[in-house]
C-alpha cells in the first residue's frame, strides 16, 4: 500500500521569529526542506499576531529584538490560554547560564544559543514535537 503524502496544512508548522531577515530565511528554508510548514515574523508583536492566527506547533523565538522582544512575546503567549501550549524554542546570542534560566522562567520550553546551525534547530523542533505527542 502506498503511503499518502501529507498536504501542506497537515505538516507540522514552525513559526520562525527573528529581526534579521537572513536568519528568518535560513531557518525557515531549512525547516521547509526538512518537511515542515513555516512562517516568519520580524518582532514580538508580529509573532503574537501570527501565533494567534496560525497556531503553529513550534515557535523559534529570538529573544533580543527591537519593538517587542522575545522575552515579552513569550510571556504573553504563555499567559494566553489559546497559545500557552505552543512549544517555544529560545534563540539568543546570550549563551550564559543565567540567560538560559531566565528564558525557562518566562516560559520557553527549549533553549539554543546563536549562532546555531539549522540542523541544531531542527533537532530542537523535533524534540518539541516528540514531547507534545506524549
Amino acid at each position: 500500500m502506498k503511503k499518502r503524502q501529507k498536504t501542506q496544512t497537515e505538516l507540522p508548522h514552525v513559526l520562525v521569529v527573528d529581526d534579521y531577515e537572513d536568519t528568518r530565511f535560513m531557518y525557515s528554508e531549512y525547516l521547509a526542506f526538512a518537511g515542515f510548514r513555516t512562517s516568519t515574523a520580524g518582532n514580538g508583536a508580529e509573532a503574537l499576531a501570527k501565533a494567534r492566527a496560525e497556531h503553529p506547533d513550534v515557535i523559534a523565538m529570538d529573544l533580543s529584538m527591537p519593538d517587542m522582544d522575545g522575552w515579552e512575546a513569550t510571556r504573553r503567549l504563555k499567559a494566553d490560554a489559546a497559545t500557552r501550549d505552543i512549544c517555544i524554542i529560545a534563540l539568543t546570542g546570550h549563551a550564559e547560564a543565567a540567560c538560559h534560566a531566565s528564558a525557562m522562567e518566562v516560559g520557553c520550553d527549549h533553549f539554543l544559543a546563536k549562532p546555531c546551525l539549522p540542523a541544531e534547530l531542527l533537532r530542537e523542533v523535533m524534540a518539541c514535537l516528540e514531547r507534545t505527542r506524549h
